[in-house]
């Protein structure tokens, strides 16, 4: 089943349902609905191809408008890193788990020096500043999953990643979910590892010290080869059309209870991190509910974008890779697409 049948039949599903309920009001979270067949104008798709070129490397986008099921895509099918863009599939999990009754958000769990990672977060920067408290703590699952997403913790998403039930477990939601083409394979901690060189093996316990000893044997050849190997590998990959397809069956589907769902669009509408990506040439009062992802010279912004009055949802997914130009070009690559996109859905 193709991604635009995959859509097609969410719509067809959601339309029966509404008939049988025979609910006069509008949905307030519409879902794709069968339409005609759909092309893509080609000055859309030549100016898309023109802003991504300002990045220098690939540029994976889809983007679907929720109401109508039309579909916009480049490389839609081609792999991408999602970096830190893997964590809402992450939360679909954890919040599996809340729902199933087998996880509490209230529920402490105890962190101890060895779960604290490299990379972004507060709790990561206990990892990053050795002079900072080492001291051992407790937080909630709630408060874990907010750290994840809000401003991308690391140390905090690799705890939700095992509280979710580790990687197979992610990806037994997603096959559930009719999702393919998107996996979670690693927590960031040997993500990382392996994007710069570091040779960290998953099977033995963590720790600062045995990841500081082994960072001592990765140089610049061996990091520039590992980056190449890192974008080749299908690990913690997505397509652009598999990640829209999550986002699209969270916001318009019970994938969630009604709760862990409001939960989770909320964080996500609170995101603090890449506000020049998907936001970035948006009106200022445009609500965007997404998550980014950072690694090497790889950047990506995801999520569902209102458009003004009843025009109606974007669920869109930017993927940027093999770009050696400045971060923020690539973050301007990503808001100049995600501005096209959304003047074109708002407009048509």
């Amino acid at each position: 089943m193709n991604f635009s049948t995959k859509l097609l039949t969410t719509g067809f599903i959601f339309c029966t349902v509404l008939a049988i309920a025979q609910k006069p009001k509008a949905n307030k979270t519409a879902t794709p609905t069968p339409a005609p067949a759909f092309t893509v104008p080609v000055r859309i798709e030549q100016e898309l191809l023109r802003l991504s070129n300002l990045s220098a490397g690939k540029v994976g986008i889809c983007a679907v408008h929720l109401e109508s099921g039309k579909t916009i895509t480049q490389n839609g099918k081609d792999h991408f890193p999602m970096a830190s863009s893997y964590k809402v599939a992450i939360a679909t999990q954890l919040l599996t788990r809340v729902d199933s009754g087998s996880l509490s958000l209230a529920q402490l769990v105890p962190i101890v020096k060895t779960d604290f990672h490299p990379g972004s977060g507060m709790l990561s920067d206990r990892f990053n500043w050795p002079n900072s408290p080492n001291s051992d703590l407790s937080l909630s699952v709630r408060s874990l999953l907010e750290l994840m997403l809000l401003i991308s913790d690391n140390s905090a998403t690799d705890l939700c990643l095992r509280l979710a039930g580790g990687p197979a477990a992610v990806n037994a939601c997603l096959k559930r979910l009719g999702i393919e083409g998107l996996r979670v394979d690693r927590p960031t901690a040997w993500l990382i590892a392996d994007c710069v060189g570091i040779p960290m093996d998953m099977s033995k316990a963590w720790s600062p010290t045995r990841y500081d000893s082994l960072a001592k044997f990765s140089t610049p050849s061996t990091r520039e080869a590992s980056y190449v190997a890192f974008e080749n590998d299908l690990r913690d990959t997505s397509t652009p059309e598999a990640m829209t397809l999550l986002l699209t069956k969270l916001y318009t589907q019970p994938v969630l209870k009604p709760n862990s769902k409001a939960l989770l669009l909320d964080i996500m509408k609170r995101c603090e991190t890449g506000l020049a990506r998907l936001k970035g040439a948006l009106p200022p009062d445009t609500e965007v509910l997404h998550k980014t992802g950072t690694i090497g010279l790889t950047a990506s912004d995801v999520g569902i974008i209102t458009l003004p009055g009843d025009a109606g949802h974007v669920a869109i997914s930017v993927f940027v890779k093999s770009s050696k130009k400045e971060g923020s070009v690539r973050e301007r690559t990503i808001a100049e697409v995600t501005r096209t996109i959304y003047d074109y859905f708002l407009f048509q």
